[in-house]
């Protein structure tokens, strides 16, 4: 896909959580635009064998419009969100076919499912990776850290951790250099200086690793309400609420004039 249509489809892919958000009456807006980009690159890049397992569950919104965006949900499926017996809650449930391969809400739970995925697809030897991503505050949480233990002790190659390093968490208890924290665990780390850039985002995730062993782990530095300023710049304030028809329309306008990222 070319820069112009990319640019044009994360538009869309932000609008879409926008649209979701305010027909529900709620959801986390912030949290799910700092990571558009992020799934973007994975799901342009992902193989047939590989899966993904969303961690930070309150990022749900994202998740479902970009795989609407790739053709494993449709418009009427994104309209039931948050809605009574939908199959779309304001946190994942799982259902494979969709896509969607765990239940998620409670930080921290999502990346050792993934591990064990990981674990299974050696032990079952059918190729393929599985890509988790967590957030900068869940990091927090000590199956993070119990799972990074694990991982690097079976020299799961296979999982691939993306960090949405967004500073959400600076005013509680501050996550330090968490690249190094991986390495500390006995990962290969990598830092994306920039997570709002699809080129440098796949060019990290899905870098040539050689006959490295080690699990790997991708820092992506993000901004939390990326492509809407009133909630970059108030972010807590915005984590979970929907927006009033006039905020939507201004909004809308307000990202799909932005500038692409190069």
């Amino acid at each position: 896909m070319e820069k112009g249509d990319r640019g044009s489809a994360l538009k869309k892919i932000r609008v879409e959580v926008l649209n979701m958000v305010r027909a529900a009456g709620e959801g986390h807006v912030p949290s799910a635009f700092s990571v558009i980009e992020i799934l973007y690159a994975l799901y342009s890049r992902m193989g047939e064998r590989d899966r993904f397992f969303l961690s930070k569950g309150h990022a749900s919104t994202a998740l479902y419009a970009t795989l609407a965006h790739f053709g494993a949900l449709n418009e009427r499926e994104l309209q039931t969100y948050g809605k009574y017996n939908s199959a779309l809650g304001g946190h994942p449930h799982r259902n494979e076919k969709k896509g969607i391969m765990n239940s998620s809400g409670s930080l921290g739970h999502g990346f050792p499912v993934a591990a064990g995925y990981a674990l299974s697809l050696r032990l079952k030897r059918g190729g393929g990776r599985v890509f988790c991503l967590v957030g900068d505050g869940e990091c927090n949480e000590g199956t993070i850290w119990e799972t990074a233990l694990l991982a690097s002790h079976l020299k799961l190659r296979e999982l691939v951790c993306v960090v949405d390093n967004n500073g959400s968490q600076t005013r509680a208890v501050p996550s330090g250099d968490l690249a190094e924290k991986f390495r500390s665990f006995g990962w290969n780390a990598v830092e994306v200086k920039n997570g709002h850039r699809v080129n440098d985002l796949e060019n990290a995730i899905f870098a040539e690793r050689g006959d490295d062993e080690r699990p790997y782990c991708v820092v992506a530095h993000t901004k939390k309400g990326k492509g809407v300023r009133e909630m970059e710049e108030n972010h807590f304030a915005w984590h979970h609420r929907a927006p009033t028809p006039e905020e939507y329309e201004r909004f809308v306008k307000e990202i799909m004039g932005s500038p692409e990222e190069a």
